[in-house]
């Protein structure tokens, strides 16, 4: 799983092609680092189907308003730099975010 900042959001994101999977958290966040070890796990079962990144939203408030990341934690899937799925807050378990990959996982 790729730690993305401010910096590298941009290249490892938006300029990536094909299916980018963005865990937003925050340090602050016990839900975020609660889920944090299930998205790991799904990047290790799914790495080769998308690319999994993760950006801490305490250290990049801009950058996560700026993607309308406006609850944490939020798992969200870009597809050639556009967000096309995303699930935030009650939704973000292990489950739905494992279902929300197979959608583009193939």
């Amino acid at each position: 799983m790729i730690e993305v900042d401010k910096k590298t959001f941009e290249e490892e994101v938006l300029n990536a092609e094909g299916y980018v999977l963005v865990d937003f958290w925050g340090k602050s966040c016990e839900p975020c680092k609660a889920l944090m070890p299930h998205v790991e796990e799904l990047a290790q079962k799914y790495d080769s189907k998308l690319k999994f990144c993760k950006l801490d939203t305490s250290a990049a408030r801009r950058l996560a308003i700026k993607q309308k990341v406006l609850g944490l934690p939020t798992i969200a899937i870009y597809n050639n730099g556009e967000k096309i799925d995303e699930l935030t807050k009650d939704d973000a378990t292990a489950e739905n975010i494992e279902s929300m990959i197979k959608k583009y996982a193939q």
